[in-house]
């Protein structure tokens, strides 16, 4: 069981679905394959969080059951615009998001009553307090959504609640960055014309925008046009390692007057000033990006987005087991118990609500 003394996580991105289909391991049982399985989540106090549908490229659709082995990979694929596969069709991303959909599905079927998918605020505070695991639908890339917005339709009446436009790679609605070394983010174009209506209609129905990913461009043409809290689910400090993954403090400024929400993003190389890829990094550089955070976006204003299973984690923290390690660095730092919940669960509940409407 989790340590009593810290409050329940709501984690803002995991690519735990990724991971359980590309292994057909049980999300029930113990595992030391990727990040995220239940008893895990319960032994270190990972009450939910938002669960990704990530299609890979059809060039590149080998399962790779490692999240290390998979994160260098895409790094080196993706590590400039040049090297990068062109965009997916529709023809693959569409099916592959309904594959992956219906895993979340059947998990929840098979939890008996422990795991819920949640599609309001209230359902996730309900979740959180009382011991249910809440999984909250989201995809990471716009790819499996047709530019004329029937999908999107279909897959909100299922339970999809979130949107990341963009990866790395670009779509027919936005263009993402590379994970070039140091790097600002403003590395391409913003949204299409179909990327600024997806947008407005995302905040009609209830849908909310990540930003993590996209160009800086991209950014300040959702910033123009949404009237929703900007959000950037797994992002960190620009200032603190230079990955055009990570935000500037321009950027902060801008989330931080919408009343939106950064969660810190837990791979090495988007923490670490060097931006190298080794486990042998300390925890407390990922209090360090807390800390800028905080001092840009206030204590409201920061959340979690570890990236489990889609990325490599310092070898302190390991898997969601260890969450425990993060939170007592955190306290170590001088953060206080109210401010252990908001960071932990509380601010996104508190976004996604404003963002929903329910």
């Amino acid at each position: 069981m989790s340590d009593a003394k810290f409050p329940v996580v709501f984690d803002g991105h995991n690519d735990t679905v990724l991971s359980l289909t590309g292994t057909g391991r049980s999300f029930f049982e113990k595992s030391d394959v990727g990040h995220v399985d239940l008893p895990r989540s319960e032994e270190g106090g990972l009450g939910g969080g938002f669960f990704a549908v990530f299609i890979r490229d059809p060039q590149n659709f080998e399962e790779l059951t490692d999240p290390d082995q998979a994160a260098k990979k895409a790094m080196a694929q993706y590590g400039d615009v040049s090297t990068m596969p062109p965009p997916m069709g529709l023809d693959h991303a569409l099916p592959e998001a309904m594959r992956m959909a219906a895993t979340l599905f059947r998990v929840e079927r098979e939890s008996q009553g422990k795991v819920k998918i949640v599609r309001t605020a209230a359902e996730l505070q309900h979740c959180l307090d009382n011991g249910i695991f809440a999984m909250l639908l989201h995809f990471e890339g716009a790819e499996p959504l047709d530019t004329e917005l029937d999908a999107l339709e279909v897959f909100y009446q299922a339970g999809f609640r979130s949107l990341g436009l963009t990866w790395s790679r670009t779509n027919a609605f936005a263009q993402g960055v590379p994970f070039k070394f140091p790097s600002s983010p403003d590395l391409g174009p913003g949204l299409t014309e179909a990327g600024k209506n997806l947008v407005r209609k995302c905040n009609e129905i209830g849908i909310m925008i990540d930003l993590s990913h996209i160009t800086e461009q991209g950014f300040w043409d959702v910033q123009a046009i949404s009237t929703k809290p900007l959000v950037a689910t797994h992002s960190n400090a620009h200032v603190v390692s230079q990955s055009p993954r990570n935000l500037t403090d321009k950027q902060l400024d801008a989330v931080r007057d919408s009343g939106g929400v950064v969660g810190l993003n837990y791979h090495v190389g988007f923490l670490r000033p060097d931006g190298q890829n080794s486990a042998d990094t300390p925890l407390s550089v990922m209090v360090d990006h807390l800390d800028h955070l905080v001092e840009k976006l206030g204590i409201d204003g920061v959340a979690l987005g570890s990236d489990y299973d889609g990325a490599t984690m310092p070898a302190d923290l390991k898997d969601a087991a260890g969450m425990p390690k993060l939170l007592s660095a955190m306290r170590d730092r001088g953060y206080d118990d109210d401010s252990l919940r908001k960071i932990a669960h509380a601010n996104w509940v508190r976004v996604l609500k404003e963002t929903w409407g329910e």
